[in-house]
């Protein structure tokens, strides 16, 4: 679910498809600016299909009505920003990282935030994968889920309030958790993400620069209904990140690539 993102899909959908996604459901929560010409390749092409999506502060409504509508045609879905990267470490891509979790109902992949690296204003033109290297140190113990579509969802539930962190399923009427990117069943904060060696991690630009930082809480927020991303918030995360992380960084050339390849949307 995205609202006033267009300088940022096409990076971020090329990327996904570098790592092994399939397709794409877009759900645009009132957007105004223009990226309807940033996405036709990919609706025209069969890679993503566009949800119209006018709710306020429904995204996990939004999320819920994916799983109802497109359940049946997939094998995983994933409910990821397009400010997060989902980055194979140890894996592959990320098909092979989810082929390890065949048997389980959703698996759970934790984020690594990354900060400004000092940047003010940027040129939002530039991948967003290549200018922001600095990161925190430790993975943080929350990400988000990808559901494995032979499961049944838990829907109608108190626990699947916020199911992209934390989603539930069922099975013979028992609520089922999600098992982190570890093979670990996981309820809220009990096992946080604490291995050095890791499999994947999901690279969260949730600050880049504090101009687009501010952009950000001007335009509101899919989930909550007040700003939620002012300076303080913008300090507070960015002086988690202090030590340099280029794991994303061998796909970076090819994803060039891939974007000059691309028509011109202008």
């Amino acid at each position: 679910m995205f609202k006033d993102e267009a300088p940022y899909l096409r990076e971020w959908i090329e990327y996904h498809r570098m790592v092994g996604v399939d397709h794409f459901y877009l759900y645009d929560n009132n957007s105004s600016d223009g990226f309807e010409s940033v996405i036709a390749p990919y609706l025209e092409s069969g890679v993503a299909t566009l949800i119209r999506w006018p709710k306020d502060h429904a995204q996990v409504e939004g999320y819920e009505d994916c799983i109802r509508r497109f359940q049946e045609e997939n094998d995983w879905i994933g409910f990821i920003d397009i400010d997060e990267f989902v980055v194979p470490v140890a894996e592959e891509s990320l098909v092979t990282f989810l082929d390890h979790f065949a048997g389980c109902p959703a698996v759970l992949i934790y984020w690594r935030f990354f900060g400004s690296g000092g940047m003010l204003e940027r040129d939002v033109s530039r991948l967003v994968t290549e200018d922001f290297t600095v990161a925190s140190e430790k993975l943080y113990n929350k990400g988000k889920c990808f559901f494995n579509c032979h499961f049944d969802y838990l829907f109608d539930s108190p626990l699947n309030k916020s199911m992209f962190h934390y989603l539930w399923t069922v099975s013979d009427g028992r609520p089922l958790p999600p098992v982190n990117m570890f093979g670990r069943t996981t309820v809220e904060h009990w096992h946080p993400a604490t291995r050095k060696k890791i499999p994947v991690q999901l690279n969260h630009y949730a600050v880049k620069s504090l101009a687009e930082h501010r952009q950000k809480d001007l335009k509101g927020d899919v989930y909550y209904d007040h700003p939620t991303h002012d300076d303080r918030v913008f300090f507070g995360r960015d002086r988690r990140c202090s030590v340099p992380d280029f794991r994303i960084q061998r796909y970076v050339a090819e994803l060039k690539l891939r974007l000059r390849q691309l028509p011109d949307t202008r």
